[in-house]
C-alpha cells in the first residue's frame, strides 16, 4: 500500500467536490424557523435505536426514514418508530434513497465504523446535515476527508461523543481551563471492562434477511461469519476500530479536551496485544499507549490504557479520566461526575452527574437552526478518533513513532504511513472519489 502525504489528502478531497449528484436539502432560514427538522436514521440498531427513542422526545423533529440492510432490524426500527413517534417512517435498505430525497434535512449515521465517512461524504454532498457516531472515521485519512468535506459543504457535522454536550463534563473542563489544578501536563484515559469471547467460527452463507453485500459496502469483501454481526464487527479490522475506537474514544476525547491540545501528537509509543481472549477478535484486548505533544518548547502527555478482561473500577470508574496539574488533580467519570483535589490531596470540589444523548441531539438541531456551534464538530472528532487509530497502529507495529501533525504523516516511515488509510472494494459506489 503506498504512503499518503498531505498533498495527496488535499488532492483526494478536491476530487470529492465534483462528485455530488443529489439535490441540496434546504437550509432552515428565519422565515421557516418553526418548521420541523426532517431526519433520517441510517443504521437504526443498537445506538441507532437509542437515537430513535430519544428523538421521540423532540417535538421539532420528524423522523422520515429508517435505513438498514438487515430486514429484521429495519422492520424493528420502523415498528419502534411507529410506537414512539405515532407514525411509521419510510423503511429503506439502501441509503442512497435517503440522500435522493430533498425533503430530508439531516442524516443520523449509526452504522458500523467502516461506513461512517463514506456515508457522511455522500450525505454532505447531497446537502444534508450530518450527525455521525464515533469514531467519526475508520482511519486517519478518512477523518481528514470528513473535515474538508464539512468545510466545503457548509453543513453542520456533529460527532456522537455525547460527553461534549454533558453539563457535568463541561463544568469539569471549565475548571481545568480556569487553572483549578494549575497547568495540566498529563491526562490519562482508561477503558476497563469485561468483554465476551466471540469464539472461532468458519465462514458461512449470510442469513436471507441480511443484504450482506450492501452491509459490507465499500470495504473489501470478506466472507460472512456468524460472530461478525451485529455488534462484533467492531473487533474485525475490515469494519471496526477495536475498543480503542469504540468505548475508548470517549475517554480519549475527554483526555485531549482536558489537556487542552487541539492538534495531533508528535510521538506515539504503545504496548499490547491479545493477552486474554482466544477467539476471532483482531484487535488488542490489552493496550498501553503514550502520546506526547510538543509545541513552543513545552511538552504534554496523554496516556491511554485498556483491559477488556478486567471489570474492576479504577479511581472509582470502569472507564474514566485523570488530569494531573502542577497544583492539583482531577478524577472524572462521564457517568459518575468528578472530584477536584488540591495541595495535600485535599478534596476542593466535586460534582455528580450522568451522561445523556438528548443534549447532544439538541445542540445538533440548534446548530441546524443557526443558533449554536457544534460541541463536537468534524475536526474535534477527527483529532480524537485519530488517537484511537494511532493507538491501534502503534500497538500493531510495536515501536515508537514520530508524527508530523501538520502534514498528517509519519516522516520517512512508509510502513506506518500505509496504515493511515485503508483498501476499498474496487468500483463500489460509496468509495470516496480518488481513493479506490
Amino acid at each position: 500500500m503506498k504512503p499518503i502525504n498531505r498533498r495527496t489528502f488535499l488532492q483526494n478531497s478536491a476530487l470529492l467536490a465534483g462528485a455530488a449528484t443529489f439535490t441540496h436539502a434546504p437550509v432552515i432560514q428565519a422565515a421557516e424557523a418553526n418548521r420541523r427538522i426532517v431526519v433520517a436514521i441510517v443504521g437504526p440498531g443498537g445506538m441507532g435505536m437509542n437515537h430513535l427513542r430519544t428523538l421521540a422526545t423532540q417535538t421539532d423533529v420528524e423522523v422520515a426514514y429508517v435505513c438498514d440492510p438487515d430486514e429484521k432490524r429495519l422492520a424493528a426500527a420502523a415498528s419502534e418508530a411507529g410506537k414512539s413517534l405515532g407514525r411509521a417512517p419510510k423503511a429503506v435498505k439502501d441509503m442512497r434513497r435517503v440522500f435522493e430525497d430533498p425533503a430530508v434535512d439531516a442524516v443520523m449515521i449509526a452504522t458500523p465504523d467502516h461506513w461512517h465517512v463514506p456515508a457522511s461524504l455522500l450525505a454532505l454532498e447531497a446537502g444534508k446535515h450530518v450527525y455521525v457516531e464515533k469514531p467519526c472515521s475508520h482511519n486517519v485519512l478518512e477523518g481528514r476527508l470528513l473535515v474538508e468535506a464539512a468545510e466545503r459543504a457548509r453543513r453542520v457535522v456533529q460527532i456522537g461523543t455525547q460527553s461534549r454536550s454533558s453539563e457535568p463534563v463541561r463544568q469539569a473542563m471549565a475548571r481545568l481551563r480556569n487553572g483549578a489544578i494549575g497547568e495540566v501536563l498529563v491526562a490519562k484515559a482508561w477503558n476497563s471492562q469485561r468483554r465476551v469471547n466471540i469464539g472461532r467460527v468458519k465462514p458461512t452463507d449470510p442469513p436471507p434477511h441480511l443484504d450482506y453485500d450492501l452491509w459490507v459496502g465499500p470495504a473489501p469483501m470478506v466472507p460472512y461469519q456468524t460472530n461478525l454481526l451485529h455488534s462484533s464487527w467492531r473487533w474485525f479490522r475490515a469494519f471496526g476500530c477495536g475498543d480503542a475506537g469504540n468505548d475508548g474514544v470517549h475517554e480519549l476525547d475527554i483526555a485531549r479536551w482536558g489537556l487542552g491540545v487541539e492538534v495531533h501528537p508528535n510521538r506515539i509509543t504503545a504496548l499490547g496485544g491479545k493477552y486474554f481472549f482466544d477467539d476471532d477478535q483482531q484487535f488488542p484486548d490489552t493496550q498501553y499507549v503514550a502520546f506526547e505533544y510538543e509545541s513552543g518548547g513545552k511538552r504534554k502527555q496523554l496516556i491511554y490504557e485498556h483491559r477488556l478482561w478486567s471489570p474492576y473500577v479504577q479511581e472509582g470508574h470502569e472507564n474514566g479520566n485523570a488530569f494531573y496539574g502542577t497544583e492539583g488533580m482531577m478524577i472524572l467519570g462521564k457517568h459518575g461526575g468528578w472530584q477536584l483535589y488540591g495541595p495535600r490531596n485535599k478534596l476542593m470540589e466535586e460534582s455528580k452527574g450522568s451522561l445523556s444523548v438528548a443534549p447532544h441531539h439538541r445542540n445538533f438541531f440548534d446548530c441546524i437552526r443557526g443558533n449554536q456551534s457544534p460541541t463536537a464538530d468534524a475536526l474535534t472528532g477527527h483529532l480524537s478518533a485519530s488517537l484511537a487509530h494511532f493507538a491501534n497502529l502503534a500497538t500493531s507495529l510495536g515501536r515508537r513513532l514520530k508524527f508530523d501533525p501538520a502534514g498528517e504523516r509519519f516522516p520517512e516511515d512508509d510502513e506506518a504511513n500505509g496504515l493511515l488509510r485503508r483498501s476499498y472494494r474496487p468500483g463500489h459506489w460509496a468509495v470516496p472519489t480518488g481513493l479506490s
